[in-house]
């Protein structure tokens, strides 16, 4: 169950095929949200990404999973910290209906 809350912050990131993001951990939120232990909430939207998350900030212990379009990842409580980041794009992998004119 989520805690109630007001995001205060919103990130939008945009990947193109070769796109990346090393493992970091997200503590830009008011200090409040932090304390709150306030989750991250992350939409997928478009090609799939294999993304890593881990306890430790390191590629060879993350572990890793695919997100595709229309997948929502949240992470909080114990996890809220936890590294993660974006390995690689799947190029051509979004719905149809999001690509078409």
């Amino acid at each position: 169950i989520l805690p109630s809350m007001t995001p205060d912050i919103c990130i939008v990131n945009f990947y193109s095929t070769s796109g990346r993001l090393g493992l970091h951990q997200d503590r830009d939120e008011r200090e409040e949200s932090l304390q709150k232990g306030l989750p991250v909430v992350s939409f997928s939207i478009g090609d799939s990404a294999e993304f890593l998350y881990g306890d430790q900030r390191d590629v060879e212990k993350a572990e890793n999973v695919l997100l595709e379009s229309g997948d929502v990842l949240i992470f909080g409580g114990d996890s809220r910290h936890v590294y993660h980041g974006v390995s690689s794009i799947i190029s051509n992998s979004a719905p149809e209906e999001l690509v078409q004119d």
